[in-house]
């Protein structure tokens, strides 16, 4: 079964309903990016008036994770993913529609391929930029995931 956006959206909602209740969508997926969006609401506010921050966490989390899963279900591996590291600033407001981009794919090819090689796990830093509708960052999350495969 392949890993798409609209399998993401439905395994938020079974999964992850806090961030399918507060409105994070999977946009877009193939083998180099992935593009997740949430839009800023009453459900997902602080009270300044703008997006949670944790709610930006869980979008920009998204798009280095699905690229992750993308990446292990592809390899036909069984892998374990762990985030244990991770680090955010942000820059500006987070109001209307947030879009976080990761483009780091094939920097998970190499982890992946080195994880099979040698049999360690591997760490690997994945950022998501989040851009507000008027292409401004908002934001910019990393996140250290780990990947060992299993024996």
């Amino acid at each position: 079964m392949n890993i798409t956006p609209s399998k993401l959206n439905k395994f938020l909602m079974f999964k992850l309903p806090a961030a399918y209740f507060t409105g994070v969508r999977t946009k877009h997926l193939d083998n180099t990016s992935c593009i997740v969006s949430v839009k800023h609401r009453w459900i997902n506010q602080n009270p300044f008036n703008s997006m949670f921050w944790a709610v930006q966490g869980m979008a920009a989390e998204l798009a280095t994770g699905a690229l992750v899963m993308k990446k292990i279900k592809e390899s036909g591996k069984k892998t374990s993913m762990l985030v244990v590291t991770n680090n955010a600033s942000f820059t500006k407001k987070a109001t209307g529609r947030i879009t976080f981009k990761c483009e780091d794919g094939l920097k998970i090819d190499e982890a992946m391929n080195k994880a099979i090689e040698t049999g360690e796990g591997q760490t690997v830093w994945l950022n998501a930029n989040g851009l507000n509708s008027d292409g401004v960052q908002v934001s910019s999350f990393n996140f250290e995931w780990t990947l060992k495969v299993k024996v």
